[in-house]
């Protein structure tokens, strides 16, 4: 597997580095402040990541003003030129609509761009992350006084050669991690951004709040949360899901804010997000043309094997509701029978080809 490397203009003019990998329903991971495209392709922190997502799905990823390839003179890394960037990109690839992915950093990012663009997005999915800054949930002394020691630690250590000013982000980050894998990482916050950068990041990071957005979100949405993330409280996850309507909550046994490869909550995460993203865009031009795209979301849950119990609950639907639908679907399609469950997933299933964004 090979990613494509595209550039992009935000709306003020700064460069965006933008990647695409894999086949299938397309995935948009929105950027955190530390990547790198092509660093991270080769990572043994995120190379399983980087393969996993693309199970199934086109991934785009990019990298975040001030970082990776994107333009590293920037300014403004405020939340909504990070939006604006995100609209760039999904423009610039030609992607009508898609899957969000918002981790970390990057969750506020893609939570706001589902509230203000409700028809592009098809799911939200939201990892370890937040609807409000660090600052905006502890606005006592204390944690001001740590929020201000952490920026003094980045513009002190984050660019030497020495990591070990960078070892304290890593630990936070990867506390489970190997000893390669923490270096890996001390480096990737080397070589993806400049210690000025990253403390303005920072700063605009503290001072996020989607609070509001957060509950203007239209799309089906999964909230997945380590237990005992030391970078965000599971408590914020738990608010996020709280505010958007309907969100799924789940969380994962792990300390680590980045899931490594050989722990069992990457295998949780993978299975919860599969099943999650496996009905987004069915509906796609050309196939199946007599199925409604509900109809085309019931089918394709029969075709991954569910039952109509666990269809209704995948879909918030009632039982009866799903059988509806099953009785329409067969009529359309001319299956009657005992048989009629299986012929008509067959059908879907050869209908199923990968869709593909502007090149």
């Amino acid at each position: 597997m090979r990613q494509e490397v595209r550039f992009c203009t935000a709306p003020d003019g700064v460069r965006i580095a933008y990647a695409i990998h894999g086949t299938g329903p397309p995935l948009v991971r929105t950027a955190t402040w530390l990547t790198h495209l092509e660093f991270d392709w080769e990572s043994p922190v995120w190379r399983h990541w980087l393969d996993g997502l693309a199970d199934g799905n086109t991934v785009l990823r990019y990298d975040e003003r001030g970082c990776g390839l994107s333009d590293r003179d920037v300014e403004d890394v405020s939340l909504d030129a990070r939006v604006a960037d995100l609209e760039a990109v999904i423009e610039a690839s030609g992607l009508e609509r898609a899957a969000l992915l918002g981790m970390s950093q990057s969750g506020p990012v893609a939570v706001a761009y589902a509230a203000r663009h409700p028809e592009r997005v098809s799911r939200l999915v939201l990892f370890s992350t937040y609807a409000r800054g660090r600052l905006l949930r502890d606005p006592s002394p204390s944690a001001r006084e740590h929020a201000e020691l952490m920026i003094s630690l980045i513009r002190m250590g984050w660019g030497q050669d020495q990591p070990a000013f960078r070892r304290l982000f890593t630990t936070l980050f990867i506390p489970d991690a190997t000893p390669e894998q923490m270096r890996w990482f001390d480096e990737l916050q080397r070589v993806t951004t400049d210690p000025e950068t990253a403390v303005r990041i920072r700063h605009a990071r503290n001072q996020d709040d989607v609070t509001r957005e957060a509950t203007q979100v239209a799309a089906p949405t999964l909230v997945v949360h380590a237990r005992a993330d030391a970078l965000v409280p599971f408590s914020e996850g738990r608010l996020l899901a709280t505010l958007i309507p309907e969100a799924r909550f789940v969380g994962l046994d792990s300390r680590n804010h980045i899931l490594l490869s050989d722990e069992p909550a990457w295998a949780h995460f993978r299975a919860e997000l599969r099943a999650f993203l496996g009905p987004a865009e069915v509906s796609r031009p050309g196939e199946l043309p007599e199925l409604s795209d509900r109809e085309l979301e019931v089918l394709a849950l029969v075709a991954d094997g569910l039952s109509n119990e666990e269809i209704a609950a995948r879909l918030y639907l009632s039982v009866r509701t799903v059988e509806r639908h099953l009785s329409n679907i067969y009529a359309k399609l001319r299956v009657s029978g005992k048989a009629a469950r299986a012929a008509a997933a067959a059908r879907f299933s050869r209908s199923q080809e990968p869709p593909r964004v502007r090149g």
